[in-house]
């Protein structure tokens, strides 16, 4: 579709332009902005976000091309206002998928006229062929568009609560065998490709894209929570009857959830799952000291964790659809955001303010991919710009273009581009120059080879290697120039020397800022998320146990979380083979999320008004075991110690609380049973982190 669009409105556009219109200037920015807008911006959700994405688009274009017109009769001036105005447009992808997706197609509008010949004067013939552009563009995508990426990651988080509800139904019946669990297990994968299938996050910062995000979150938890206590108890039929009512009750919200993200008209009964968990707690309370006491605490707390998991999922849920009343409303902004129930309506309404300047504060590090690439990013189309005004190149607009075409998070996938961009240029500058010679510069045949060339470039993003979308851009190029001015298969050689150029500096500025990439940050801000969330844990435990007075801060955790997720992204988003293998990089990100919501499900439980008794203190130097554990994981990720993480021997953690001899606070076995829930998988984590560790001695051409 996107490349039926292109084939059909941006040969459409030019011919208006050029030869109804006989405007230069208007056609070329009619062309690439056509090009901008219908092939490189791909922008997701429903169709009245994709419009007012388009909107912002030509706004933000029309101001780019502007200063870009502006500024480019000076050099210095041209490559110092590219710093900040390159900076800002990378930057604001941290804050919503859609301004990510239309990043290049934005600085496109920037650096055809700050790398082109052009006055003031152009301005209103430039801004007209965008605007022309970007109103046709936008039309064709509404009319003919696929299917919104939004859908297909609702569909996942839809079969993934919906596996698990049919996962509990049957370990109630008795029946959940190996290959419902491997079901559930698939269905988890597939939303959690979905959701990382791109190199920026697909949810933005409004309230319901927030709450779809945690959707994905909660379903990936609860997942891990029922196949761990479907492990220790496959049969749940002879459990007792609180806890099957909760078990009951939760598979109950799921499949509710599901149905609210396949658009059904139901209505998640929160008080009867609400009622079972105070139920369950109430049985743990009267529950006697005495054979069978331990187990008991153990499957309580099971079924509880699982319950409050699956009940924020569908507080996430009610809020992405935009069902949410607005008590539930209140409820979900205070732990998003932090801000009280009991807070003015007019203060709720900051909350998505407060998100994007949270998010912003958050990636304002060195240890943020987000910064990083956009750093490099601004770096290098103004060393771009300023190279190709010196050197005198004819078109210099194609030296800063194949600088943003090859520039990647690190030197050795830059280098590797390079190479893929000067290959598929010259295959294209090849067929291209065939091209002209079988046909000639007549404008005839170069009209009818226009929409074929355009047709190929449009489909090859995506769908084809780099090289290719290179060549089949090449061709597009040979045939619009020689519609311009017809100079035959030598406009082929210029782009080429142009590409070599870009690259060069492209791998220059890689050498420069930060050759290891996104690698080198992955390591660092995994690192960085086991240290803030097991603070975290540390904090939480204290609340729970009443030895602290306020409640946990989880915003450094959250920070770190984020700055991981897109570390991960453009980790994973590189070109070329990766050093680190996805299933270990998974599974230590994994690790990361159990202790962060494990300390979250502990911030939830209320602090006792109580003296700290030996129990309590004998699980607070649980949780210091547990903290120092993870910082010296950590300090082995990041070389701050020597020794490797797989000689990590897990701390011992007895249980003391569910096999004391005296009667102990109810939140106190809930405390221990968060412990003792993390024990189990610190062993898997150990090899993986070796592993990443040992790759701080390669070199990073390696």
């Amino acid at each position: 579709m996107r490349a039926v669009r292109a084939a059909v409105v941006l040969p459409g556009l030019f011919a208006l332009t050029f030869e109804g219109l006989g405007n230069v200037q208007m056609a070329t920015f009619a062309a690439f902005g056509g090009f901008a807008t219908l092939v490189m911006a791909s922008f997701g959700g429903r169709r009245r976000d994709r419009a007012v994405a388009h909107l912002g688009l030509a706004v933000v274009g029309s101001v780019l091309l502007t200063i870009g017109t502006a500024v480019h009769s000076v050099t210095w001036l041209a490559a110092l206002v590219t710093l900040p105005v390159a900076f800002a447009v990378l930057f604001a992808g941290v804050i919503a998928p859609n301004l990510a997706a239309g990043a290049t197609a934005a600085l496109l509008a920037y650096v055809l006229p700050a790398a082109s010949p052009g006055t003031l004067a152009m301005v209103p013939d430039r801004l007209a062929g965008w605007w022309l552009a970007s109103v046709v563009g936008t039309l064709a995508v509404l009319l003919i568009s696929p299917r919104p990426p939004a859908d297909a990651l609702r569909d996942a988080a839809s079969g993934c609560a919906r596996a698990l509800a049919d996962l509990l139904g049957a370990g109630l019946r008795a029946e959940a065998g190996p290959d419902r669990r491997e079901a559930s297990v698939r269905a988890k994968h597939r939303l959690t490709d979905q959701f990382t299938s791109t190199p920026y996050r697909p949810t933005s910062l409004t309230n319901a894209d927030q709450a779809l995000a945690g959707v994905v979150g909660m379903l990936e938890w609860s997942t891990a929570l029922l196949c761990d206590s479907l492990s220790e108890y496959g049969d749940l039929r002879d459990v007792p009857e609180v806890e099957r009512d909760l078990f009951a009750a939760t598979g109950a919200v799921l499949r509710d959830v599901a149905g609210l993200l396949d658009g059904a008209d139901t209505e998640p009964d929160l008080g009867r799952l609400d009622e079972a968990l105070e139920a369950s707690v109430t049985a743990l309370r009267h529950l006697s000291v005495g054979t069978g006491h331990a187990s008991a605490v153990d499957l309580s707390f099971h079924a509880r964790t699982l319950g409050i998991a699956v009940r924020a999922a569908a507080v996430d849920t009610l809020v992405a659809v935009r069902r949410a009343d607005p008590e539930t409303v209140a409820e979900w902004q205070e732990r998003v955001y932090g801000i009280p129930e009991r807070a003015a309506g007019a203060e709720r309404r900051l909350g998505v303010l407060a998100a994007v300047s949270g998010v912003a504060l958050h990636h304002a590090s060195l240890r943020s991919v987000w910064l990083l690439n956009s750093v490099r990013g601004a770096a290098g189309l103004a060393a771009a710009i300023a190279v190709a005004d010196v050197s005198g190149v004819q078109h210099g607009f194609w030296v800063v273009l194949g600088t943003l075409s090859v520039l990647r998070t690190s030197a050795a996938s830059t280098g590797a581009t390079v190479w893929r961009a000067l290959l598929g240029t010259v295959a294209g500058f090849a067929v291209g120059a065939a091209l002209i010679t079988a046909i000639g510069t007549g404008s005839a045949a170069l009209w009818a080879a226009l929409p074929i060339a355009v047709l190929v470039a449009g489909y090859a993003p995506g769908t084809a290697p780099f090289a290719v979308g290179q060549a089949a851009f090449t061709v597009v190029v040979s045939v619009l120039y020689n519609l311009l001015a017809p100079v035959g298969w030598q406009v082929g050689v210029l782009r080429i020397e142009d590409v070599a150029i870009g690259g060069a500096v492209s791998l220059a500025v890689g050498l420069v800022f930060w050759p290891r990439g996104a690698g080198q940050v992955v390591r660092t801000d995994l690192a960085d998320a086991f240290r803030q969330s097991a603070a975290y844990l540390r904090q939480a435990v204290d609340w729970a146990l009443g030895m602290r007075p306020r409640p946990p801060e989880a915003a450094q955790a959250v920070a770190a979380k984020i700055r991981l997720d897109d570390a991960l992204r453009g980790y994973l988003a590189e070109q070329g083979t990766k050093r680190m293998s996805r299933e270990e990089l998974w599974r230590l990100v994994a690790g990361t999320t159990r202790l962060r919501l494990t300390a979250r499900s502990l911030n939830g439980l209320p602090s006792p008004d109580a003296e700290p008794d030996p129990v309590s203190r004998a699980l607070r130097d649980q949780a210091a075991h547990l903290t120092s554990w993870y910082d010296r994981l950590a300090d082995g990720l990041t070389g701050r110690d020597p020794r490797p993480p797989g000689e990590l021997a897990p701390p011992e953690l007895t249980a003391v609380a569910a096999t004391a001899s005296a009667p102990v606070v109810a939140c106190t076995l809930w405390v221990e049973q968060h412990i003792q829930h993390i024990r189990p998988h610190l062993e898997e984590l150990t090899t993986a982190a070796n592993h990443l560790a040992q790759q701080r001695t390669r070199p990073w051409w390696r």
